[in-house]
């Protein structure tokens, strides 16, 4: 018997390779910056500067990185995500 979360799965299901975006949140560091598009490119080398996009919060003291990749599978999704997430000055990963 299928139930609604099953049925639910199956329709958001991702289709690898696809084009997926993910979002950065740390601190404001040209130093943080370099460093969190240095491990974007050791899992997705095919990333350029146009992909990237950043944008500080109010006070300064965040900013917010969108980076978009070519994701060819959920194992590259979730070495991404705890690489990133090992980066002392990274806050969130979306």
């Amino acid at each position: 018997m299928m139930t609604d979360t099953d049925s639910n799965a199956e329709h958001f299901r991702i289709e690898f390779p696809c084009q997926y975006p993910i979002k950065i949140i740390g601190e404001t560091d040209e130093t943080a910056s370099s460093q969190i598009i240095e491990v974007v490119r050791r899992h997705a080398p095919e990333v350029t500067p146009d992909q990237i996009s950043t944008r500080e919060s109010r006070n300064g003291n965040y900013q917010s990185m969108r980076v978009d990749i070519i994701a060819t599978g959920e194992s590259q999704l979730k070495a991404l995500h705890g690489d990133l997430m090992a980066l002392a000055s990274v806050r969130m990963v979306l």
